[in-house]
């Protein structure tokens, strides 16, 4: 038996333990959840032993675990370095799900719940192609290490020191990472930028104590009005954002990229009519696409401060609170502009208030592959054949924090190699991850493996 004929004898245990690991309620978020968390390496340990793997073990940070396993039995053949993450994010609103998020089913050839798509479908890839080789040849083409985590979704704060630590055991001559997507079932992509991420709170306070706004209101300021005012003063109508310094290290899209982007169908009016829309919105001077893919962002994620309830209350707050994220893209630095936002927001804190901005935890510099990059032609060229076509060469305005650690660590640019879909409800209510493309990419893997022998 072959490899091919081996993932296709079994094919329907593997989704049954794609079910069983997204029952695990791996929220990475919650405090709650952190037993969870443990549990979900726990069950990647098993399934990398199982598939035949290594050195085998679940090793701690100093906040959720890692998950680490080698091969390294093929002389002079290059090391893999093969990334994932087991956490999921938080599955709220509950009452949005057509079924509970950690009660997965199969349903129109996709499996849906909470990770099955983000990562826990994508990670799983690997491991089932690593079996099939191991289980049919005795052993891998190339020398293969795994490292999959339980913190990606908050950021994986305590990565860059795990990884400082574990330099010489994470050392390789690729990286692949398993978290990532595809363009669509029948034409695949090849990711080549990341966007990076910093995150703050803001924090606007007033007197002592809720005032009545009678009494009081017209004689001191109102954190919610000074909050409006700070974000206000952030974003212009056009979409540029007005943070000073802001955009002073950003290397801005060359012809070439946007002819390179233009290339790429995208139908605006579907999105606006998928998203449920007026109209797009966003920086001027740039096509929605290039927003999305290559210019930096700032973000309102949350907001709140005085009465929440039904009907009302004549309270004047005590404070009011906000969330930003920033996405960022080359040569941005989340240190650098966490002091740039402060800065403005302290600046423009109005009489009468007082004003903290506190930095979340969690941060990413932005990645980009660049041109001729081994692994990523390598990718490219398993792409065209496994799919029958050359990959739309595309970035994204997602972050994936442990790629520039390992590159700031290892020298090593990553390749992403995944295969969910960027339809499938990442991060909100009704996650699915269709069958198909899991097949398809454990597929992938194994010639991925075979072509990097080479």
């Amino acid at each position: 038996m072959n490899w091919s004929d081996y993932l296709d004898a079994h094919q329907a245990r593997f989704v049954d333990e794609l079910v069983d690991f997204v029952r695990i309620p791996s929220v990475s978020a919650a405090p709650a959840h952190i037993p969870d968390v443990m549990a979900a390496g726990e069950w990647v340990v098993k399934r990398l032993q199982a598939a035949g793997m290594e050195n085998v073990r679940l090793m701690p940070t100093e906040g959720h675990p890692v998950v680490y396993a080698d091969w390294l039995h093929a002389p002079g053949k290059p090391t893999i370095l093969i990334y994932g993450h087991f956490d999921v994010q938080p599955a709220e609103p509950f009452d949005l799900w057509q079924t509970p998020p950690f009660e997965p089913e199969v349903r129109d050839n996709k499996v849906w719940g909470r990770g099955a798509s983000d990562d826990k479908g994508g990670m799983l890839i690997p491991i089932l192609s690593v079996e099939a080789m191991l289980k049919t040849k005795g052993k891998l083409p190339v020398n293969v290490k795994m490292f999959f985590e339980g913190q990606e979704e908050i950021g994986s704060p305590h990565l860059p020191a795990f990884i400082k630590q574990n330099g010489a055991m994470l050392k390789a001559d690729m990286i692949f990472s398993a978290d990532g997507s595809q363009w669509g079932e029948d034409q695949p992509n090849l990711i080549t930028g990341l966007k990076g991420l910093v995150a703050a709170e803001i924090t606007v306070s007033g007197a002592k104590g809720d005032q009545h706004s009678g009494q009081q209101g017209g004689g001191i300021a109102n954190p919610i009005q000074g909050l409006a005012q700070i974000i206000a003063s952030m974003k212009a109508p056009n979409g540029k954002i007005t943070v000073p310094g802001f955009y002073d290290d950003v290397i801005d899209l060359t012809v070439e990229d946007r002819e390179a982007f233009a290339r790429i169908p995208f139908d605006e009016a579907a999105y606006i009519e998928q998203l449920g829309v007026p109209d797009t919105f966003g920086e001027e001077g740039y096509t929605t696409r290039e927003r999305l893919w290559g210019r930096p962002t700032l973000e309102m994620n949350g907001i709140w401060g005085g009465w929440q309830g039904g009907g009302i209350k004549t309270v004047l707050p005590a404070e009011a609170h906000a969330k930003i994220t920033c996405r960022l893209v080359a040569n941005q630095k989340p240190d650098a502009i966490f002091d740039l936002l402060r800065a403005h927001i302290e600046g423009n804190c109005p009489k009468g208030l007082r004003v903290s901005v506190t930095r979340l935890p969690g941060s990413a510099d932005p990645f980009l592959v660049p041109p001729g990059h081994n692994a990523s032609t390598a990718a490219a060229e398993v792409l065209a054949d496994v799919y029958g076509k050359a990959p739309y060469i595309t970035r994204t305005g997602g972050s994936i924090p442990v790629m520039t650690m390992l590159l700031n660590e290892l020298g090593v640019h990553a390749t992403v190699f995944a295969f969910g879909m960027n339809d499938e409800n990442l991060h909100a209510p009704n996650e699915f991850f269709r069958l198909s493309n899991f097949r398809t990419g454990q597929t992938a893997y194994c010639k991925l493996l075979e072509r990097l022998a080479q």
